[in-house]
């Protein structure tokens, strides 16, 4: 498999500790760490390479991302990105679903006819085959999709809250979607919220909402905790 990390160059001039922990956080969330087969171990030296800066930044950025949680330094042998555990990702799709339950309810009161018509061309970007093919553009175009109606809710703080669980669905995402027909069927309930939005139905739209992105949370629990359990077997049996 292709090495998990997909980096933004960076100018020579742009040596702060800071940036660079920003750079490295971003590619990190953006990648696709729950693929099975992902390398989760970062290479110091590629990576100062890549920027086109000293090792010594690079050490810093990585402290302090370890300090964040995104990454863990093991001692004589390497940085490793870290994931999600399983708990946790579901406590964040809970999050999620709630808030933007709560987002399309307001947006039905709140945003123009013309507001909502754009989430009918995020929609018919992608038909069902075409969102199963192209499973890591759909995902992308999912989130977007998800980030407009928490806009649409005219309540900034909502998009706010939700942004921050986003960055860390970016992967789960991309490998759920790609799990069974579960793309496919995504596109089908995106049309059915936006017709109860179209609709003004607060009750319809918010419900509809909440079911989509539990649908989600049900999936995960059931498929990745069997994926999960199978793995230690397999752990535990030296295969």
């Amino acid at each position: 498999m292709d090495r998990v990390l997909k980096l933004k160059p960076v100018g020579s001039s742009f040596t702060l500790k800071d940036h660079i922990a920003d750079v490295l956080r971003d590619a990190i969330l953006k990648a696709d760490i729950y693929h099975e087969d992902a390398d989760l171990k970062l290479d110091e030296r590629q990576l100062a390479e890549e920027l086109g800066i000293s090792r010594t930044p690079i050490r810093e950025a990585l402290t302090r991302l370890e300090q964040q949680g995104m990454v863990r330094i093991v001692a004589r042998k390497g940085v490793f990105i870290v994931r999600k555990s399983l708990n946790e990702i579901l406590e964040m799709i809970i999050a999620w679903a709630a808030l933007e339950s709560m987002a399309a309810r307001l947006a039905t009161e709140n945003a123009s006819d013309a507001e909502l018509a754009s989430l009918r061309r995020l929609a018919a970007r992608f038909s069902g085959n075409e969102a199963s093919a192209q499973i890591a553009e759909y995902s992308e175009a999912n989130i977007t999709f998800h980030q407009r109606i928490l806009e649409l809710s005219k309540v900034p703080l909502l998009k706010t809250m939700a942004d921050d669980l986003f960055r860390h669905m970016h992967a789960v995402r991309r490998r759920a979607l790609g799990e069974g027909n579960r793309a496919q069927r995504s596109v089908v309930d995106h049309l059915e919220i936006i017709e109860a939005l179209e609709a003004r139905d607060a009750e319809l739209a918010s419900r509809l909402v909440r079911e989509h992105t539990m649908k989600l949370h049900d999936h995960i629990r059931r498929v990745w905790t069997r994926l999960e359990i199978d793995q230690r077997r397999k752990t535990a049996a030296g295969e």
